[in-house]
């Protein structure tokens, strides 16, 4: 099978994720949070980002979070006192969801619709704090070239927090015969190609569109960051899972596998 150009990847991508946004939307989980972010301390992020964010510190600080689904996120970031909140994806369904949640919720983020890699130049370089949660990184054909837009939105000193699924863990199939048997290479460069539609909260697979999913190494993570002009500062690995619920058999295993890891990196001046 021809592997897709990155543009025809993100292109492909962007098409799924659209199709996406209608699966989620009528669920009983979204009606809960049409309800649950009118409140001003609505929260859905789980206690190892939120004790990150809070060590990071973003109080009074503007914050931009890249891939931001629906927005609930963005929301929560309030509560732990942002000053203001810009969320950014490709998904033109997903933002009308963000801005849905925002019409109910007190507080005022803005929504951008923007594919990551052609960040419109007002995003450039205003932001104290830039955050790429759960699943970002697999969407990307060039974790370099993502490093380097993230790094593009920051003030210098601002900070990348990140909270992400390990790319161990992509070595594994939830749904195999033997799931603890290793399925692929951890240096596998081309993507995954899916013939099934995003879904993320328990729902059984059904067909869908084309989507590619990229597995980047640790190093390559973190040598992206690292030439993007980021300093790390902080990486942390854990054993739990923060992805699908799928995902929740590979924990408390004797031989444990590193299932999440966060980090953050300052922007250096130039």
């Amino acid at each position: 099978m021809d592997m897709p150009t990155p543009e025809q990847a993100i292109t492909s991508n962007r098409h799924a994720w659209d199709e996406s946004a209608r699966l989620h939307k009528d669920t009983a989980t979204w009606k809960a949070m049409l309800a649950a972010v009118a409140y001003p301390d609505f929260s859905c992020l789980d206690p190892t980002i939120t004790r990150l964010l809070q060590e990071v510190g973003i109080a009074g600080k503007d914050v931009v979070q890249l891939c931001c689904n629906n927005g609930r996120e963005c929301l929560s970031l309030f509560g732990l006192g942002a000053r203001s909140v810009v969320g950014v994806d490709q998904s033109r369904a997903f933002i009308q969801q963000a801005r849905e949640l925002a019409d109910v919720s007190p507080h005022c983020p803005q929504f951008i619709e923007s594919d990551i890699h052609h960040l419109p130049e007002p995003l450039m370089g205003q932001f104290d704090v830039a955050l790429v949660t759960i699943g970002v990184l697999g969407w990307m054909p060039d974790v370099a070239l993502f490093m380097r837009q993230v790094a593009s939105t920051l003030k210098p000193g601002g900070v990348l927090v990140m909270y992400e699924t390990h790319p161990f863990l992509e070595l594994f199939d939830p749904r195999a015969a033997n799931p603890m048997l290793p399925a692929s290479s951890y240096f596998q460069r081309d993507p995954f190609v899916l013939q099934e539609s995003i879904v993320y909260e328990g729902q059984d697979s059904i067909e869908g569109p084309t989507s590619y999913w990229y597995v980047h190494t640790l190093g390559s993570v973190i040598s992206g960051a690292i030439a993007a002009q980021l300093q790390i500062g902080h990486m942390q690995e854990y054993p739990h899972s923060n992805r699908e619920e799928l995902y929740d058999q590979y924990e408390h295993q004797y031989a444990q596998l590193p299932l999440c890891f966060t980090l953050t990196a300052t922007k250096l001046p130039v």
